[in-house]
């Protein structure tokens, strides 16, 4: 599925600075008023703000900022530990679009009850070079593939965190991940319309983080449930996320689901 992270982008943190705007009939009208930005300069930003919280010299990075404070998502811990509980103390985590490893490296101090932690981040090729020379270890692993994963690996727990919206055909790639039918899939940081509509926009990233504006879907939670529900999973809990921006003149919210796999 690398073809799918061509245009993946994950938000940085709340501000309202952070714009979106725009209502586009489809992705190509979408790209044609975006300028696009430099992915290997992202890149090195994020890798350099990550190695000084893998070296101890920082606490914690989102998005290539660092931060002097944990930001925790209590939920998704609660998601993770509950698909080890599942498993007898296994927890293999699937983090889909998961950068270098910000999730794993933001959890890690919760998941050390677990008996055995594997942690595979499927993310675009320069991401996963960048990955495994500078944060692959026993438990974090980087690939370019889900398949990939599932050849050397049983993972038990999906994370989908802040990257549907920023995929040209999310319900595509959703449907075929949740094919692989693993056993819980844990959503967050993902943003709707209080209207309940679906729109596209795009979204204009401060310089102060790094240039460059991209586009990206709100999504309708009723028809995103839907998809879901369909793939044979039953909902276990939602909640609010922390991200708090709307698109101009219409309301928006950012939620997160928990969901485990019930066959069909």
């Amino acid at each position: 599925m690398n073809k799918y992270f061509k245009q993946l982008f994950r938000p940085p943190p709340r501000s309202q600075n952070n714009a979106f705007t725009g209502d586009y009939n489809s992705w190509a009208d979408a790209m044609r008023n975006s300028t696009g930005y430099d992915a290997g300069v992202i890149l090195e930003k994020t890798c350099a703000a990550l190695l000084k919280v893998k070296n101890g010299e920082a606490v914690y990075e989102r998005d290539s900022v660092l931060f002097d404070k944990i930001q925790h998502s209590f939920p998704v811990l609660a998601g993770l530990l509950r698909a080890a509980q599942s498993h007898d103390g296994r927890l293999c985590v699937v983090d889909f679009g998961g950068s270098l490893g910000s999730s794993y490296f933001q959890c890690r101090d919760f998941l050390r009850v677990v008996q055995r932690l594997e942690w595979l981040v499927v993310e675009q090729s320069a991401h996963v070079a960048c990955g495994r020379k500078n944060f692959e270890s026993e438990q974090l692993r980087f690939y370019n593939t889900i398949e990939e994963c599932a050849e050397s690996h049983q993972p038990n727990a999906l994370l989908l965190s802040s990257v549907l919206q920023y995929l040209p055909d999310p319900y595509d790639v959703l449907q075929k991940i949740l094919s692989l039918h693993i056993g819980h899939v844990i959503v967050d940081r993902t943003a709707f319309l209080a209207s309940g509509r679906e729109r596209l926009t795009i979204q204009n990233v401060p310089d102060s983080i790094y240039p460059g504006c991209f586009p990206a879907w709100f999504f309708s939670e009723i028809k995103f449930i839907e998809a879901i529900n369909l793939a044979g999973y039953t909902l276990l809990a939602d909640f609010p996320s922390a991200d708090d921006i709307s698109p101009e003149d219409e309301k928006a919210y950012f939620k997160g689901f928990i969901y485990e796999w019930r066959g069909k």
